[in-house]
């Protein structure tokens, strides 16, 4: 099984977390993120699975636990890349400025955004 997002936090954190976004759900075929585009939202996947394609090409699948659309906004850039579903989707949307708000709030959230989008960025490390 795929380490999930929300396993280096207590449940009450992942609750706040949670609370902080939109639960929402997303047809198979539904495009979340764009590549090429500002990062004003991110979201974790809590079911289903996704596609994650860089110039049309696939170059990685997530499932439930993992985070998506956190690099752009930690880096302060523009997508690398797209999502598109798989399979329905449930997921908790957050705008960006309730990832900044969380990173504020909760330093281990910060670090733990910045570790996801870092192995995103940096997959040999």
């Amino acid at each position: 099984m795929a380490v999930s997002f929300f396993d280096s936090f207590s449940p009450q954190e992942v609750a706040r977390i949670c609370a902080a976004g939109t639960a929402v759900k997303v047809p198979a075929g539904w495009s979340p993120i764009w590549e090429k585009t500002p990062a004003d939202k991110a979201y974790i996947l809590l079911q289903g699975t996704v596609s994650v394609r860089r110039k049309g090409e696939e170059i990685a699948q997530l499932g439930p636990g993992e985070i998506m659309g956190e690099a752009a906004i930690v880096n302060h850039s523009l997508r690398t890349a797209s999502i598109v579903a798989l399979t329905p989707l449930e997921l908790v949307h957050f705008t960006d400025q309730a990832v900044r708000r969380l990173c504020d709030e909760m330093p281990a959230f910060a670090e733990a955004l910045r570790t996801a989008a870092d192995e995103r960025l940096n997959p040999t490390r």
